[in-house]
């Protein structure tokens, strides 16, 4: 019996979600994001089916430059609640194997599985049940732990994803790929940097820096010198990350919440400071109030301010004493709005809190 790790991501999961209650939208592009109107201003997409990605529509985007790449898409609002009840019926069935799911978002989880044969049978066999009991479908990429995994989900989805095929890497099996110590090098050292698991564009001009281009090179970078640049933690990381290392433990224990957060984009631009002072005062009222409903407590606090250019600069401070006082988190919110240059109009505000550690958690 050999170990195997499975990230199980559903495909275009929100739209086929809406897709399924809708038989007649399929093969149509469909926008799915905010109220669904795509002339009210200040909405973005949650996502795009396939046939709408063609048009160059992608999630992020506002709606109103979705409807100008493809006016004759169908546009739909958002409704969480169908997601989450879709959802569930996924991870379901993917319990009903003997395996452990440990769940990471609406539209994806990893797999953990002991098998004695190809763990490309299991793959087959989940990818077949999932269609059969919701009738939607997912990809599975199959690692010898979570890194290699998440990645290889991105090779499972040709030709729907960026990557090309690779002859000789991995099984020739639609909707599943292997990605593992065997086969890393082939697969991935002559790939850019931005193409692993948790690389950005911000990062990726940092390893550039560095002359860190690829991830060949990355695996065979002075790990002192990453540690040096990038911190102790981070810097071991990323050289971790260019040898495809990482963490082999699945469970199904469900991950518990550090942070609550609240954010709002306004239907019309903050003009004064007075007006940020007084929307800001209320988001973190507002999310205090959810926090202690949890009976939670706080030590930490973030605002994020989003100027009409897009820049979206975020300040945080430790709080001197943890509290569950709304008043505490609002004074704290609008001391951090100090910090910022309010020189443009705001187009959106978001608070968010860390959760104080119980002490009792670790007795």
């Amino acid at each position: 019996m050999s170990w195997w790790i499975l990230h199980v991501d559903m495909d275009q999961f929100i739209a086929a979600v809406e897709i399924r209650r809708r038989p007649e939208l399929r093969g149509l592009p469909v926008v799915v994001g905010g109220s669904g109107d795509p002339t009210k201003p200040r909405q973005v997409v949650a996502t795009a089916s396939y046939e709408a990605r063609e048009f160059g529509v992608h999630s992020g985007m506002p709606i109103r430059a979705a409807y100008k790449k493809c006016p004759a898409a169908v546009f739909l609002p958002s409704d969480p609640a169908a997601y989450d009840a879709a959802s569930a019926e996924v991870m379901d069935t993917l319990r009903a194997f003997p395996v452990v799911v440990e769940v990471w978002g609406w539209d994806e989880c990893f797999v953990g599985a002991e098998t004695a044969g190809p763990p490309e049978e299991l793959a087959n066999a989940l990818r077949a049940a999932v269609v059969e009991r919701t009738g939607l479908t997912c990809s599975v990429g199959i690692g010898d732990n979570k890194t290699r995994a998440k990645l290889a989900t991105n090779f499972a989805k040709q030709p729907r994803s960026h990557a090309s095929s690779f002859e000789g890497a991995g099984a020739d099996v639609p909707g599943v790929y292997r990605l593992t110590a065997a086969n890393w090098s082939e697969v991935m050292d002559h790939r850019p940097v931005r193409e692993l698991w948790g690389i950005g564009s911000r990062m990726e001009r940092n390893l550039q820096e560095l002359g860190l281009t690829t991830v060949a090179e990355l695996a065979a970078a002075n790990v002192d010198e990453l540690k040096k640049r990038f911190g102790p933690k981070m810097g071991a990381w990323y050289a971790a990350l260019g040898r495809g290392l990482g963490d082999t433990e699945v469970t199904d224990v469900p991950r518990e919440p550090v942070s609550r957060s609240r954010e709002e984009t306004f239907e019309h631009d903050l003009a004064t400071p007075a007006e940020v002072a007084e929307e800001l005062r209320r988001i973190a009222v507002e999310v205090t109030r959810d926090v202690v409903a949890e009976g939670r407590s706080i030590q930490r606090v973030w605002v994020k301010v989003r100027f009409t250019s897009f820049f979206t600069p975020i300040k945080s401070r430790k709080l001197k004493a943890i509290t569950q006082d709304p008043e505490v988190i609002a004074s704290t919110a609008l001391e951090l709005l100090e910090k910022f240059e309010l020189r443009r109009p705001v187009r959106l505000l978001g608070v968010r809190v860390e959760f104080a550690v119980d002490p009792s958690a670790d007795a």
